[in-house]
């Protein structure tokens, strides 16, 4: 029976995953809490269980006395003989116990701490074995749906991909195979959860590790990466080794290698780019496929200016924004991109709002000239200079370089403030001239509308209308605003004819123009009636609502 005892101590062993030491030491405390709950105490009582025969040993502890005044710890001198036949008063005897004479309940309570314990251990070993294994590819299966987020079976422990760490384009269903990121084993009172993910920049770089054998033996590295999950990556890599070409290494023969990668991420686009320790190079690389100008870097705010041809502005940028988004958080850079035609305004822009040195408030020319020494030029430059660099120019303490500090910024914001109003100056002009224009074109559009050809003038025949145009006279419009002196040097048009001429035009532009205010009032009039209409409409549909209530509430 004690060999069945230990046979099913293993198996609980295996089927638990936990150490035969730690299975021990709970039965040994099950049974001691049994001990306790018959007993009403167990500080007297050892219990031990043979690694070796599976024999379990319970052990009172009890003080041999003349007269017994508490059963659970003394015993009296004739009972302890019957143990030990040389008992003596004072002494302490071991006697053994059956743990069947416990009853029910007490072994019913030594069975519930196996089991919790048990659990406790279980939960513990899957605890410390993931977390060791944090940051590592992991293949399961998904086991259900939950709310968006996937439960994943991974053999005896469960894992969790939660919607935020799932790839926005992929859909999965019940039984199929999936791999993900160790992204965190958190202990919960549920035991441990095994947060998943799919979009860390991590699982691109192990996924990485697995295709390129330069990778996972440290002749290419991986310096950085930058990923919008599902849509595209960014990944810069440099080489241990001058004779491998990291980007070559990465491709593979054919492109074998990314494109396994590429089907795993669901045809995620890759871009992967050289590393360089020359930060304008390394930019430069990492707005790929675009190509740069001019680069104008400014270290303190860690910021690029990158100027390319307006054939290239929309591939630096690309798409919402997201190379040159990918290209910044690859790089750690700040980056602005313009065109050439931009670049050259903002320029000029800067160069109006340039302030000289000289002209700063409290700034003399013996003070200029030092700070000139130190590339201090302009006002915008003091504005940049560090406070540790200004207080080594001669003559300037702390107190006089907090005070040109605040007059250079007082100073910019005064120019920027006067620059803001000759914009609105310069503004408010053109719109001005754009009204003027829009009024010229919209009276030619007008007066366009009612043009009538020369030829359609009653009393202008085809050979006149022929000889009229040759003094710019191609309309009726023309006819009446000509002077009489030209209009008389028409061959075959005297005093009278001319007058008539005119008079027929001015009448005939009369009646056309009479027509056109017509048609303009029929218009607005129609206009009237159909909004009328509308609110006609509007006030039924409202009255017959309140007639019917029910019938509205149904639908």
């Amino acid at each position: 029976m004690d060999y069945e005892v230990l046979e099913a101590l293993s198996q609980i062993t295996r089927e638990k995953n936990v150490d035969m030491d730690l299975v021990l030491e709970t039965v040994e405390a099950g049974l001691k809490s049994a001990a306790k709950k018959k007993l009403g105490t167990s500080d007297h009582i050892k219990v031990s269980i043979d690694r070796n025969t599976g024999e379990i040993a319970i052990l009172a502890t009890r003080k041999v006395v003349k007269e017994v005044e508490d059963k659970v710890l003394e015993i009296s001198r004739d009972d302890a003989r019957l143990i030990e036949p040389k008992a003596k008063v004072g002494q302490e005897i071991e006697e053994k116990l059956d743990f069947h004479d416990f009853g029910r309940n007490a072994i019913q309570a030594a069975k519930q701490i196996l089991i919790q314990r048990i659990r406790e251990a279980e939960r513990e070993k899957i605890f410390v074995d993931y977390q060791d294994r944090v940051g590592e590819i992991i293949t399961g299966t998904v086991q259900q749906v939950d709310r968006g987020n996937l439960i994943i079976n991974l053999g005896r422990p469960e894992g969790i991909v939660p919607v935020k760490e799932q790839m926005r384009r992929e859909r999965y269903r019940q039984g199929d195979t999936i791999r993900a990121y160790l992204l965190d084993v958190q202990k919960t009172t549920k035991g441990p959860q095994i947060v998943l993910s799919r979009t860390h920049p991590g699982f691109l770089e192990k996924l990485f590790e697995m295709e390129v054998p330069e990778i996972y033996e440290k002749i290419v590295e991986i310096k950085a990466i930058a990923r919008e999950a599902g849509d595209r990556s960014k990944v810069a890599v440099v080489s241990n080794d001058a004779r491998v070409d990291p980007v070559g290494a990465c491709v593979g023969l054919r492109g074998i290698r990314v494109q396994n990668i590429v089907r795993e991420l669901s045809n995620e686009r890759i871009d992967i780019v050289p590393w360089s320790s020359d930060q304008g190079v390394f930019v430069t690389k990492a707005i790929s496929p675009a190509k740069v100008s001019k680069i104008e870097m400014d270290e303190r705010e860690r910021k690029m200016t990158l100027i390319v041809d307006n054939d290239q502005l929309s591939l630096a940028i690309g798409r919402a924004g997201q190379n040159v988004r990918l290209a910044a958080k690859l790089t750690g850079w700040k980056i602005d991109i313009l065109s050439r035609e931009e670049y050259t305004r903002r320029v000029e822009e800067m160069a109006k709002m340039r302030v000289d040195i000289s002209k700063l408030k409290g700034v003399g020319a013996k003070l200029a000239q030092e700070l000139r020494k130190i590339d201090v030029e302009s006002v915008q430059d003091l504005v940049k200079l560090d406070l540790d660099k200004l207080l080594q120019v001669p003559g300037v303490g702390s107190a006089t370089a907090q005070k040109l500090l605040k007059a250079a910024k007082e100073k910019l914001v005064k120019v920027a403030e006067e620059r803001l109003k000759d914009r609105q100056k310069m503004a408010e002009v053109e719109e001005k001239a754009a009204e003027e224009k829009a009024a010229e074109e919209k009276a030619a559009e007008e007066k366009a509308a009612i043009q009538v050809d020369i030829s359609k003038l009653r009393g202008v025949s085809s050979k006149m209308a022929q000889e009229l145009r040759k003094i710019g006279v191609e309309s009726v419009q023309d006819l009446a605003e000509i002077e009489r002196e030209l209009l008389l040097q028409v061959p075959g048009i005297g005093t009278v004819t001319a007058g008539k001429l005119m008079e027929t035009a001015k009448e005939g532009l009369k009646q056309l123009e009479e027509a056109r205010l017509q048609a303009l009032q029929a218009v607005e009039i129609a206009e009237i009636e159909q909004k009328k209409l509308a609110q006609e409409d509007a006030v039924d549909q409202g009255t017959e609502e309140e007639k019917n209530p029910a019938h509205n509430s149904q639908e």
